[in-house]
């Protein structure tokens, strides 16, 4: 059987049909490769964000707001034009965001061998973290460096807009998409790099060893509402952890997430996106504390289909307070892999008709991690081409950490919904950037 990747034939494959979208200002819905990319909209019950008013970005744009670029000073010029009035970004070639060298952001004064020396743990110890240090400090002037970096590698995204790439090379290097406190997002067909943290700071008290904590996710979902995320590839590009030094014992961890969907966030669907070789891949829901509890409670409603989770160390992703139904997703481990859902506070993941795909020495029962008390519902899911109950297996394998079944609620947002066991196949050559025309 010919196989099409959303209109486009790509080899004998099962299950890669044509998505269908509905084109803002036609009569009826086509397939994904007759029409411009950024006049697509979100299908009509496409996860969660289709609820509601659903999900048009800016393919109400008129012909002013319409802008190509290809430099990361044009991208930024282009979001701010205009404001919130309907716009449409096309991203030609791969833009280099992270500017031309660490050394362009460091302050006067800054010197990294005179921050090694001062905060050495055979100095300063470990039970303070560096939080009060003045700004003349080794500390203060990397905080100050670290300021100059953030204003830069960051974009602010305005509501009603529509970034997409163009082609099979558009994306970034090094940018953080910053979607906050907006509504109505369409982000498509981008290849992401992540940013690498010029500053990241030392705490010595972050566990027993301390740990180097880093800024800059390649996008972040903050109070936002009805944000598409779709066909982007998310990865540590030419700077995998690997190849990271180390200090104090420590790697230099110049990484945060990949895409972190926080602060009372609703409505988000990332869909047919390929996220790989990371450690921290998605956070929903950033903290268990009181304060956040009361932003978050009732929202961080996402979903995930027909997503590619390959390489990943954990959180993929880790979940608090959010409802968040994972279906049709495609889990492939590495040596390091550590679990793929996190199970956080109040949480209620659906996790159904996913394939995971695990090397020898992975156990089954690490695919789920609990880190709270919060019920979970996960059926029909596929292991290494086996059909397997991933509750009844972690608990199992994984001593002291029960988990329950049961979300509490039934996902009623989904389009099509593919078997488990042709996820692989249908996944693996259909996600990811470059794959719309």
């Amino acid at each position: 059987m010919r196989t099409k990747c959303h209109g486009r034939v790509i080899g004998t494959l099962v299950g890669c049909t044509a998505l269908v979208l509905t084109v803002t200002g036609t009569a009826s819905a086509q397939p994904a490769h007759r029409a411009g990319l950024g006049r697509q909209t979100l299908p009509a019950d496409d996860g969660w964000a289709a609820y509601g008013t659903g999900t048009t970005g800016g393919a109400g744009a008129d012909a002013a707001h319409v802008y190509t670029v290809t430099t990361w000073e044009q991208f930024k010029a282009a979001l701010a034009d205009g404001g919130s009035a309907p716009k449409i970004v096309r991203v030609k070639g791969t833009i280099d965001a992270d500017g031309p060298s660490c050394d362009t952001f460091a302050v006067p004064g800054y010197d990294f061998a005179t921050y090694l020396k001062t905060y050495d743990p055979a100095v300063w110890g470990r039970t303070r973290n560096l939080d009060g240090e003045p700004a003349d400090s080794p500390e203060g002037l990397r905080r100050a460096s670290a300021a100059h970096q953030d204003a830069y590698v960051k974009a602010a995204v305005p509501a009603n807009t529509t970034i997409v790439g163009i082609g099979k090379d558009a994306g970034f290097k090094g940018a953080s998409l910053q979607i906050t406190g907006v509504d109505n997002v369409i982000v498509r067909n981008l290849a992401f790099e992540s940013p690498l943290d010029c500053f990241p700071q030392w705490d010595p008290t972050d566990t027993a060893d301390g740990n180097w904590n880093s800024e800059y996710d390649s996008a972040v979902v903050y109070g936002s509402t009805h944000v598409w995320m779709d066909h982007n590839t998310f990865t540590d590009g030419d700077h995998p952890d690997s190849t990271l030094p180390h200090y104090y014992g420590r790697i230099f961890e110049q990484h945060d997430g990949e895409l972190d969907i926080v602060k009372g966030a609703d409505y988000v669907t990332a869909s047919w996106n390929v996220f790989e070789d990371h450690d921290k891949t998605i956070l929903i829901g950033n903290s268990d504390s009181a304060a956040t509890a009361a932003v978050d409670r009732g929202h961080l409603k996402v979903t995930f289909h027909h997503n590619l989770f390959s390489n990943l160390v954990e959180r993929a992703p880790r979940v608090r307070f959010g409802q968040v139904d994972s279906y049709n997703n495609h889990f492939v481990a590495g040596d390091d892999y550590g679990y793929s859902y996190g199970v956080g506070m109040e949480s209620a993941i659906v996790a159904e008709h996913n394939a995971f795909t695990l090397p020898d020495g992975v156990r089954t029962g690490s695919i789920l991690k609990k880190w709270k008390e919060a019920p979970l519902t996960a059926d029909d899911n596929y292991v290494n081409g086996r059909p397997t109950d991933l509750i009844a297996v972690h608990n199992a394998e994984v001593p002291g950490e029960t988990l329950r079944s049961g979300a509490g609620w039934t996902p009623v947002l989904r389009t099509r919904v593919d078997p488990a066991r042709a996820v692989p196949g249908l996944v693996d050559h259909c996600a990811g950037a470059g794959r719309l025309r």
